[in-house]
This record gives C-alpha cells, sequence and structure tokens, in this order.
C-alpha cells in the first residue's frame, strides 16, 4: 500500500509538472469571446487615449494588444473600457474587465487587500507638481497654503498628504474624479497646482494646456510609483501570460528584434532567439500558448522600445531614462525566457 501511495504521488507530481499549462477561467472566457477586454485611462495621451478617429493608442494599448497577439494571434482582438481612478479595481475584480492596462501602481494594499496581482512593471514613474509659471514658484517647498488638484481613490492622493505633512507644509484639496476634468479645473485656475505621476503631467502639459510654456513641472519627484498590468488573484495561467507578453517585448528590444526584422531573426543562431521566437519549441507550450505567441507580438505590436518612442518619446518627449534597458542604464531587466 505504501509503494503504491508512492507510485501514485509520483505520478502526480509527474503530472503537474509535466509542461503545459491549464488553462484557467480568464483565458477559456478570453478565448471563447474572441477578444480581450483591457481597462485602460480615460485619456492620457502617450499611455491611453484615443485619436481623431476613436482608435485607442499608447503605451498601456500596446500592452494591452500584446497581450491579445499571444493568446488569440491577432493584436486587434481588443476591447477597451476606459475608466476613472476610482473604478478601475471594481471593474478588474467584478470581471467586467479582462487586465486592468491603466498607469496603475503596485503598491502592498493593492496587491494584497485588493486581490491583484501584478505583472510587472511597464513603466517607472514618480509624483510630481505643475503649476503656472506666473506664481513664480521654483520649488515643490514652496507650496505651503496652495490648493491642490487631484483624483480620489490614487498613490497621488495619499502622496500629496504625505509629502505636506512630512514638510510641516498646509494645503487645500481639490478633489476630481475625472482626470481630464481635474486637469481642466487647473488650467482654469479653480487650483494652484495639479498633482499627479510626473509622465501624467508632461502629458497633460504638453496636450491639454491653452499654452504649455505658461506651465511648469517642479523638479521634486515625491514618491516612487512602479506602472504595471493588473490581474484578478487567483488565475495563475492569466497571470503568466500577462507577465509574458511584457516580458518578450522587452527581451525583443534587449536582442534587436524589431517588428521589421523579427522575421529575418526567426533564423539567428541565438539559442534565447530561438526559444522566443517559437524555433525551439517549448516557451508556448508553458504557458498553454502557441509556439508563435512572442513572434505574434513583436511582428504585430513591437519591441518595447519601438512602442515607447512612437508613444512616449514621439508625443511627449520624454526620453527613456529609467525606463530604458538594464543595459543601458535604466532598470527595466527582462527574465529569461528559457
Amino acid at each position: 500500500m505504501k509503494a503504491l501511495k508512492t507510485l501514485v504521488g509520483g505520478a502526480l507530481v509527474a503530472a503537474t509538472f509535466s509542461g503545459a499549462a491549464v488553462a484557467g477561467p480568464t483565458v477559456d472566457a478570453v478565448k471563447a469571446k474572441g477578444y480581450v477586454q483591457c481597462g485602460v485611462n480615460t485619456s492620457l495621451p502617450g499611455f491611453s487615449a484615443p485619436d481623431s478617429q476613436g482608435k485607442w493608442e499608447g503605451l498601456d494599448v500596446d500592452l494591452c494588444r500584446s497581450i491579445a497577439a499571444a493568446v488569440l494571434g491577432d493584436a486587434s482582438k481588443t476591447k477597451f473600457s476606459p475608466l476613472t481612478a476610482a473604478q478601475r479595481f471594481t471593474a478588474l475584480q467584478s470581471g467586467e474587465i479582462d487586465v486592468l492596462t491603466r498607469n496603475t501602481t503596485w503598491t502592498l494594499t493593492r496587491d494584497t487587500k485588493l486581490g491583484l496581482n501584478f505583472g510587472g512593471v511597464n513603466y517607472y514613474d514618480g509624483q510630481g507638481f505643475m503649476v503656472a509659471k506666473e506664481m513664480g514658484i521654483k520649488s515643490a517647498t514652496e507650496l505651503s497654503g496652495a490648493t491642490v488638484c487631484v483624483e480620489p481613490g490614487t498613490t497621488t492622493e495619499l502622496n500629496l498628504a504625505d509629502y505636506f505633512r512630512a514638510n510641516n507644509m498646509e494645503f487645500s484639496p481639490v478633489v476630481i474624479e475625472d482626470a481630464n476634468e481635474a486637469i481642466q479645473a487647473f488650467f482654469a485656475g479653480r487650483c494652484d497646482v495639479y498633482t499627479t505621476d510626473a509622465s501624467g503631467l508632461a502629458s497633460y502639459r504638453q496636450t491639454s494646456a491653452p499654452n504649455p510654456d505658461d506651465y511648469e513641472i517642479l523638479p521634486e519627484i515625491i514618491s516612487k510609483e512602479p506602472l504595471g498590468p493588473a490581474v484578478r488573484h487567483g488565475d495563475d495561467e492569466w497571470l503568466d501570460i500577462v507577465a509574458w507578453s511584457l516580458t518578450a517585448s522587452l527581451e525583443a528590444e534587449e536582442k534587436g528584434i524589431t517588428s521589421a526584422n523579427v522575421d529575418q531573426m526567426k533564423g539567428s543562431n541565438d539559442p534565447s532567439i530561438q526559444r522566443l521566437l517559437g524555433v525551439t519549441p517549448g516557451m508556448g507550450e508553458a504557458l498553454g500558448l502557441d509556439e508563435a505567441w512572442a513572434y505574434n507580438i513583436i511582428k504585430q505590436v513591437g519591441n518595447y522600445g519601438e512602442s515607447y518612442d512612437r508613444n512616449v518619446t514621439q508625443k511627449l518627449g520624454l526620453d527613456r531614462g529609467i525606463n530604458a534597458l538594464w543595459n543601458k542604464g535604466g532598470l527595466m531587466y527582462p527574465n529569461p525566457a528559457r
């Protein structure tokens, strides 16, 4: 009997670790309906915003399309739910969306109490402040007594209170749920200061200000904001796919694989490139996907650097900074696909 138990136990372990992933509920649902439903910002140019024809574009939008390319083989099989900061977590928890790709900071309480899992970081950011130049303010330490426009339900709101308390300064919050309404309130003079992630400040100053030269982003960065995609707890297979879709785009950039040369790169002798592009099979099976999962991401969406350049650099004028690859002085470090 003991020998039989050992044999059965060994068989179960072998089956558990035998290779192919077992599809989870979200993967099954996505395949059944034929598209990935992504939660995005209501409008944050460079990250997620509709263009003049209503087509969504941005760094976060590209991540959503990468996930669709990996799972369904077609980056266009996506739908987008524009969400405010207050709406985003409920939409994910309730199943209204499959994945949240909306400039969301990875924090301990969100990772635990809110029942979320984060699939990596697709943009390292930090909170800053924007003021009208006519105020003559050059530092955030001069903001005592200011009125500050801020969105509720964000790390921004919490960091704002912490910063002013730590520096023994007073402020009056002007809390507005919709980010577009909040920034317009600032430009209309309803508050002295607007605060959000530095990328958001650059985006709104460039695309929404009546005259961008009339506004200044102060030098202080008061927080760490690792932004990344989030999924629901308890669906590990879906988390794996989301995380490795992001990693594949970073690995492709590191290896010099682009949307233009990916077909040529399938002939590379580099074993890691062969594994990533499915020439050497195994990585797709491990994820429960077609072996062309990463090839489809790169061919249809591009690598991380291509996405960053067309969305963030070209639209907002922001260089890579800490979002450069690890071997270029940044923090982006793709885990090995093997």
